[in-house]
C-alpha cells in the first residue's frame, strides 16, 4: 500500500521514453520524470509527457538550462593529453553556446563533462580559442562546460529556452528547472518571461553565485536542487559533501523540496550493480534529510535503467528506517508552522498510525513532512496540481479529493480513504485542517480519532 517515503526522479531519454518502459520505471518506484533540454527536441519532448501521462499521475520536470555554457560538436571525437584543438562561438566544428570570447584568458583553464576532460586556453585568434588538452576523454554534442574562477555575463533565457517555457505552459507542465540559478534576480527574470506558467520553479544550485545568495534564492521557490556535477568542477570537490548538508538542513527548517542530484548511481549506466560507495552515496543523502534523489544518466542513456530505480528504491527503504529531524525550533512563523511542530510531538507520544493533511496548497503537508516523522503522511487536497508537487516531498502520499463542498470535511475524507484502502477501520488517525479560515499557511485543526469509532459516530 503505502512504499518507501523518498521520492526518486527519472531523468527520461532514449532509453526510457517508451510507455512500456516507464511503466516498469513508475511500478520499481519513480515518482516523478525529468526532461533534460540540453538533448533532444521539442518533438521528443511531447513524446515523453504525452507517455508519462498515460502511465501514471506524476510530476513532470522540464529542466531548462539558462546560462549554462553547453558544447556544441558535429560528431564525436576523442582527445587525448597534448592534443591541440579548436573551439569556436558560431557554427564551427566545435563550438560554445554562448559567446563569451572577449572574457577569456591565455592560460585560464576550461572544463567538459563535470571536470572530466580538462583543457588550457594557449592562443585566441579570430573569435576562436586554441587550447591544449591536460585530461583526455571523448568529446560529445550537448556536454556541459565549467569555466572556474569566471563571472561570464551570459544571457539567463536562451531562445530555446523561451521555446520551451512556452512548451511547458502549453502542457501544464508541473516544475521547471532553472540551471545554475545564480540570484533572486534570474527567478524573477523567469517568472517574467513565464507569463501564464502555473507550475512551480526548482533552483539548481550549481555555482559559487548560487552559493553565495542561497538564501534570498531559497526565499523565493518551493524547490532547491543541488546539482553536485556542476557544483563539484566550480568549488573544489571535498566542499561538496558538508554544502550538501547544510543547504538540506535548510531546506527542511524552511519546509521547501530538497532534491539531490547527479551521479548517485553513475556506475549503473553500463553496469547492473552500482559501487558500495555509490550506496552510500544515496543513503547519507537520504539521512541528510533529503526529500527526492535524481538519476540523470542511468535511466535517460544507461543499459540499465529499471535496475537503477529497483536499486535506488532498496537503499531508500533501508535509509529511511534511520532518518531523524534536523529541524531545529525556532519562534512562531504561522500557524501552519506551530501545528506541524505540535503534530510531530503527538506522533512521537501517541500510538498513531498515519496523519492525513486536508491541504489546499500542500504547505501544511510539507512542514510536517520536514520532521521525518515515522508516520505516512496521507495529504489530501483539492488541487490536482499541487498533488502532482507533493509527489516530490518525503514521506508523503498525495490524494486528490475534492472536499470543499462537504460539511463534515474530516468524516468524508475518512470515509474516501478507507474505500481507497488508504486507512483501515483498526488505524487512529490524526487529521489536520483550516477550519473557519480563508488565511494562508493557516491548518488550525488536529483531531484524533480512530476509524472504526469514527464512522460509527456518523451512523449513530
Amino acid at each position: 500500500m503505502l512504499l518507501k517515503k523518498t521520492k526518486i526522479i527519472c531523468t527520461i531519454g532514449p532509453a526510457s521514453l517508451s510507455k512500456e518502459t516507464l511503466e516498469k520505471l513508475y511500478e520499481a518506484g519513480m515518482n516523478g520524470a525529468r526532461i533534460n533540454t540540453a538533448y533532444g527536441d521539442m518533438d521528443q519532448y511531447r513524446l515523453i509527457v504525452n507517455n508519462i501521462r498515460e502511465v501514471a499521475e506524476i510530476p513532470v520536470i522540464v529542466d531548462i538550462k539558462g546560462p549554462e555554457i553547453r558544447l556544441r560538436a558535429k560528431r564525436k571525437r576523442i582527445v587525448k593529453k597534448g592534443d591541440i584543438i579548436e573551439i569556436g562561438f558560431k557554427s564551427e566544428e566545435l563550438s560554445f553556446n554562448h559567446d563569451f570570447y572577449d572574457k577569456m584568458d591565455v592560460g585560464d583553464e576550461i572544463y567538459i563533462d563535470n571536470g572530466k576532460i580538462r583543457m588550457r586556453i594557449i592562443e585566441k585568434t579570430s573569435g576562436v580559442l586554441r587550447l591544449s588538452v591536460m585530461n583526455g576523454g571523448e568529446i560529445d554534442d550537448g556536454k556541459g562546460v565549467n569555466i572556474p574562477n569566471k563571472q561570464l555575463s551570459v544571457p539567463f533565457l536562451t531562445e530555446k529556452d523561451l521555446k520551451i517555457i512556452e512548451f511547458a505552459k502549453e502542457y501544464d507542465i508541473e516544475y521547471v528547472a532553472l540551471s545554475f540559478t545564480r540570484s533572486r534576480k534570474d527567478i524573477e527574470n523567469f517568472k517574467a518571461e513565464s507569463d501564464g506558467f502555473k507550475g512551480a520553479v526548482i533552483a539548481k544550485i550549481e555555482n559559487t553565485e548560487g552559493l553565495k545568495n542561497f538564501e534570498e534564492i531559497l526565499n523565493s521557490v518551493e524547490c532547491i536542487m543541488i546539482a553536485r556535477g556542476d557544483l563539484g568542477v566550480e568549488i573544489e570537490l571535498e566542499k561538496v559533501p558538508l554544502i550538501q548538508k547544510s543547504i538540506i538542513k535548510e531546506c527542511n527548517q524552511k519546509g521547501k523540496t530538497v532534491v539531490t542530484a547527479t551521479e548517485m548511481l553513475e556506475s549503473m549506466i553500463y553496469q547492473p550493480i552500482p559501487t558500495r560507495a555509490e550506496v552510500s552515496d544515496v543513503a547519507n543523502a537520504i539521512l541528510d534529510g533529503t526529500d527526492a534523489v535524481m538519476l540523470s544518466g542511468e535511466t535517460s542513456i544507461g543499459k540499465y535503467p529499471v535496475e537503477s530505480v529497483l536499486m535506488m528504491s532498496r537503499i531508500a527503504r533501508e535509509a529511511e528506517s534511520a532518518t531523524r529531524s534536523h529541524v531545529e525550533s525556532e519562534g512562531f512563523i504561522n500557524v501552519s508552522d506551530a501545528i506541524s511542530k505540535a503534530i510531530q510531538k503527538i506522533c512521537g507520544n501517541m500510538p498513531i498510525d498515519k496523519v492525513v493533511s486536508l491541504t489546499r496548497s500542500g504547505y501544511t503537508a510539507r512542514m510536517i513532512a520536514r520532521f521525518k516523522i515515522s508516520q505516512p503522511i496521507i495529504a489530501v487536497t483539492p488541487e490536482k496540481r499541487v498533488k502532482k508537487k507533493l509527489e516530490l516531498v518525503f514521506g508523503v502520499y498525495p490524494v486528490y479529493i475534492d472536499y470543499r463542498g462537504e460539511k463534515d470535511r474530516i468524516l468524508a475524507v475518512a470515509e474516501k480513504l478507507r474505500s481507497m484502502n488508504l486507512i483501515s477501520e483498526e488505524d487512529t488517525v490524526l487529521f489536520t485542517a483550516a477550519f473557519r479560515t480563508v488565511l494562508k499557511h493557516a491548518s488550525n485543526l488536529i483531531e484524533i480519532h480512530n476509524i472504526k469509532e469514527l464512522i460509527n459516530f456518523k451512523i449513530t
